[in-house]
């Protein structure tokens, strides 16, 4: 996929602002100087965890762009962050999800955690010295939160936490972790038995095994971590006892679901990118195969999806930036971004018949990368079950509502034309 600049499209005119423009710019310059070159060497070693793009994603502030500027971050919002992860996607996947990872915790920080807790770890993310993931699905209860088996025991001024993490984004990259845990005795309802904890890397009692690459997303780490009576002090509790359900929803919602949006969103522009600029060079008769109106069908499924996979993902964050009520339009963009994007890679896979199964050909890393969208932040399953609920009007919180007005990127921005 070329590592090209591309002005917004007219059509997210209605959702940017001269400063999104600005990173627009900026992202797409950065993945043509410093992603593009990487990609192909990550996808050479897929047993190697990436992390000089993070480190020079790090640099530039981009794991702070939605902390306030008080704590160093850009303070730029949910539209910018779409507009990172989504420019960085159409390159490399991997290296978007790399940020989308870090993004998850951050916004359980600036949600739940105390003042005191916001200056101490904040900061170290807006300088770029500290990478951070969130530790929620476990071996045997996947993402079924309901299930967690990992136990924290009180013990004085510390917190004692055992049992086993998986599928942790930026496990092998990260400094701390916000790990999810059981604080109460069997029968507690879920709502009030979990608590999140901040763990740094470097406790006793934590470990993290070598990296084991996946289907696709080569170079990012997804890894596994376990605990072993880890100590932490009671400072690090993040929100209040009990409340790790909150936090760990909350999350999802208004930072996991919304990145992985911006993550198929990449992907398919660059598998929609790909596929054109094959049909158009590939000779067929007394023109090219982009001539024939049986494909010609085919890649207008494709620019339809992409079309409305792009209004969806932006049109939700920009309602979220504005502190209105979306829970259900950032879930929706997730699952149909992520349904969108796999029709049109496997579209793609056939309309490039044979040469889409060499392995050194961009499309089957597109391929690849798009399985791992499904998955996290709960599978299409799960999204349909929560719009069921929107459907019924028997959503008893609205994430969105009740914290996204307490941000600073809620106020209107004054470079807006």
């Amino acid at each position: 996929m070329p590592a090209t600049s591309a002005t917004p499209p007219p059509a997210l005119r209605p959702y940017l602002t001269a400063r999104h423009d600005l990173l627009w710019s900026e992202a797409d310059a950065f993945a043509a100087e410093h992603v593009a070159p990487r990609a192909v060497r990550m996808e050479a070693a897929p047993g190697r965890v990436e992390r000089k793009v993070a480190d020079l994603m790090a640099a530039r502030g981009w794991f702070a762009v939605t902390i306030p500027p008080v704590f160093g971050g850009l303070g730029a919002g949910h539209v910018a962050k779409t507009v990172l992860i989504h420019r960085i996607a159409r390159v490399s996947a991997a290296a978007a999800a790399i940020l989308q990872a870090t993004l998850i915790p951050v916004g359980a920080l600036l949600h739940f955690a105390t003042p005191e807790q916001k200056a101490r770890w904040l900061p170290q993310v807006a300088d770029g010295s500290l990478l951070l993931s969130i530790a929620v699905t476990e071996p045997a209860a996947g993402g079924h939160i309901g299930g967690i088996e990992t136990t924290a025991e009180q013990a004085g001024n510390h917190w004692l936490i055992t049992g086993s993490k998986i599928h942790i984004g930026n496990s092998h990259l990260a400094g701390a972790h916000l790990v999810l845990a059981r604080t109460a005795e069997a029968g507690v309802r879920t709502s009030q038995a979990l608590t999140a904890f901040m763990v740094e890397s470097d406790r006793h009692g934590l470990s993290v095994p070598a990296h084991r690459p996946g289907l696709g997303l080569h170079g990012f780490s997804a890894g596994r971590l376990d605990l072993d009576h880890v100590r932490v002090p009671v400072d690090n509790v993040i929100g209040q006892i009990g409340q790790g359900l909150s936090v760990a929803q909350s999350s999802s919602i208004l930072y996991g679901r919304p990145n992985l949006a911006a993550v198929s969103l990449g992907i398919h522009e660059a598998v929609a990118a790909t596929t054109t600029s094959y049909l158009k060079a590939r000779p067929r008769y007394q023109g090219a195969l982009s001539d024939l109106p049986v494909l010609r069908d085919r890649v207008g499924d494709v620019e339809a999806r992409l079309r409305a996979a792009r209004i969806l993902a932006y049109q939700s964050v920009h309602l979220l930036d504005q502190g209105l009520s979306c829970d259900a339009d950032l879930i929706n963009a997730k699952y149909l971004g992520h349904q969108w994007a796999m029709t049109s890679a496997q579209d793609a896979m056939e309309l490039h018949g044979a040469h889409a199964l060499d392995r050194e050909y961009v499309l089957q890393r597109l391929w690849r990368d798009i399985q791992h969208t499904h998955p996290p932040a709960g599978t299409g399953e799960v999204q349909r079950i929560r719009l069921a609920d929107a459907a019924f009007d028997e959503d008893d919180i609205q994430w969105s509502e009740r914290l996204a007005t307490e941000t600073a990127w809620a106020q209107p921005d004054p470079t807006a034309a």
